[in-house]
């Protein structure tokens, strides 16, 4: 009872609310109408806000609890992931091996936190794991945007180019390539583009490229934490890591 009064406090209320706030938001992203799109993109902006400001919080009144330090970043990867898988369902420019990346990753860097947990250590983080989450959450709203200023109608058509093109023996980056190279030519050109043209044009390409960048940089980082705390992969930890969950299912049984 009083660990579970410790663990009640602001910051991890604040937490568990970016938890629940994934439903909601995956279910606004598959609505066609502006407003749910709005709807979106403020609630994953309200996420991301309070992922700094439960950290700040929660050290500010002394109030870091072990469940806190475990759900924090579970959060942060449950709203990305879940933000990235459905992109996946809605956009033919983000691909299934870009997502996989992002999932795969987590999944490593979580067993590393449970070794580490389990065995008293702590998890050694690198600047790259706070450009991978700069990177995520950018291209997350720079997709959210797009999703607000490009009807569904242009998005349609957008993937029709897409899935025309991978039809034809196309790959998506050179899909995407050629979408650049169209909008690099009609900005040079003397008639220019309008305001609603522009968008459409970066609408064909940025979605992709974002999530490239974004999908090397995660992968980078994720090869940056195995070699930063390599040591509990070693053998002798994982087996300590396990007989020591083993005792403690023996315990509580």
């Amino acid at each position: 009872m009083e660990e579970l009064k410790k663990n009640f406090n602001l910051p991890n209320a604040l937490t568990l609310l970016r938890v629940l706030s994934l439903p909601v938001f995956i279910y606004f992203l598959f609505q066609k109408e502006l407003v749910y799109q709005v709807w979106a993109f403020f609630i994953f902006a309200l996420a991301s806000i309070t992922d700094l400001v439960d950290g700040y919080l929660a050290r500010k009144w002394n109030q870091e609890t072990e469940f806190g330090k475990f759900l924090d970043p579970l959060a942060d990867k449950f709203l990305v992931i879940g933000a990235f898988t459905t992109f996946l369902f809605l956009h033919m420019q983000i691909e299934l091996w870009m997502v996989l990346v992002v999932i795969i990753r987590d999944m490593l860097i979580t067993i590393l936190r449970w070794l580490a947990i389990r065995e008293g250590l702590s998890l050694r983080t690198t600047m790259m794991g706070k450009v991978k989450t700069a990177f995520q959450m950018g291209t997350i709203l720079i997709i959210l945007v797009i999703f607000m200023l490009i009807s569904g109608p242009r998005r349609a058509m957008i993937n029709d180019i897409y899935s025309l093109g991978i039809a034809n023996g196309l790959s998506t980056f050179q899909i995407a390539s050629q979408n650049f190279s169209l909008f690099m030519d009609e900005w040079n050109s003397s008639t220019g583009m309008n305001l609603q043209q522009f968008f459409n044009r970066i609408a064909s390409f940025l979605p992709y490229f974002g999530m490239l960048i974004t999908t090397i940089i995660t992968l980078l980082s994720g090869l940056r934490y195995m070699i930063s705390n390599s040591r509990l992969l070693k053998p002798k930890h994982i087996m300590i890591a396990i007989r020591g969950s083993h005792a403690s299912q023996r315990h509580s049984s």
